[in-house]
C-alpha cells in the first residue's frame, strides 16, 4: 500500500469507529492505529477486508495478548466474498458449475480467520447482521469429514447455525472475518 491508499484506509476505519462506538467501548482509536502503524502485514489483511466489502471494525481487546480484535461488520456478508465453496476439498468436489473461489482459502490469501460460530453470535450482539445474506463459519472437524459445513445467519430476530454440503455456494453465501492486531 502507498501512503495515500494507507491514508485512506486509516480514515475510513476511523470514521467507522467513532460512528460505531457501542462495538469498542472504552477503547482509544489512537491506540488501535498505533497497533496497525507498528504491523503493515496486518494492515494490509484489514485493507483486504475493507476492498472485498467486510466493512471491519473493532469488536474488542484481549488483554491476555494486548491485542485489538476486528470482525468483518458490514450489514450482509461481504459482496467480494460471496458465491463461495467452503474449502477447496469442497471446489474440488464439484464437476460442474464451479465458483472462482472457496471460503477457507480465500481468507488465509487475506491473512484473517472465519469467524467461529461464538465470533458469530458475539457479533449478532452488536447489530443485526446477515438478514438476507449467510455466512460460512468455521466447521468442526467431525463435520466437515462427513462432507458438511457450518453457515450462520440472522432470520426472525433469532441467529441461525444450519449445515449445507461443503461444495455448495449461493450468491448469497459469503464469509466474515476475524484478525488480531
Amino acid at each position: 500500500m502507498n501512503a495515500k491508499q494507507r491514508e485512506e484506509l486509516f480514515n475510513r476505519l476511523k470514521t467507522r469507529f467513532e460512528k460505531n462506538m457501542n462495538r469498542h467501548k472504552g477503547l482509544d482509536w489512537a491506540k488501535v492505529q498505533a497497533k496497525l502503524e507498528a504491523n503493515t502485514e496486518k494492515l494490509q489483511s484489514l485493507n483486504e477486508m475493507e476492498v472485498t466489502g467486510g466493512e471491519p471494525d473493532v469488536v474488542g481487546y484481549d488483554k491476555k495478548t494486548g491485542e485489538f480484535i476486528f470482525f468483518d461488520c458490514s450489514a450482509e456478508t461481504p459482496k467480494g466474498r460471496r458465491s463461495t465453496c467452503f474449502d477447496r476439498e469442497g471446489l474440488e468436489s464439484r464437476k460442474e458449475h464451479k465458483p472462482e473461489h472457496n471460503a477457507v482459502d480465500m481468507a488465509a490469501a487475506m491473512g484473517i480467520e472465519i469467524l467461529s460460530e461464538e465470533q458469530y453470535r458475539e457479533l449478532q450482539q452488536l447489530g443485526e447482521f446477515d438478514l438476507k445474506t449467510s455466512s460460512w463459519i468455521q466447521t468442526p472437524a467431525a463435520i466437515r469429514k462427513l462432507g458438511g459445513a457450518l453457515f450462520a445467519d440472522r432470520r426472525y430476530d433469532t441467529v441461525f447455525v444450519y449445515h449445507n454440503g461443503a461444495q455448495s455456494y449461493y450468491a448469497v453465501r459469503g464469509f466474515r472475518g476475524s484478525l488480531r492486531v
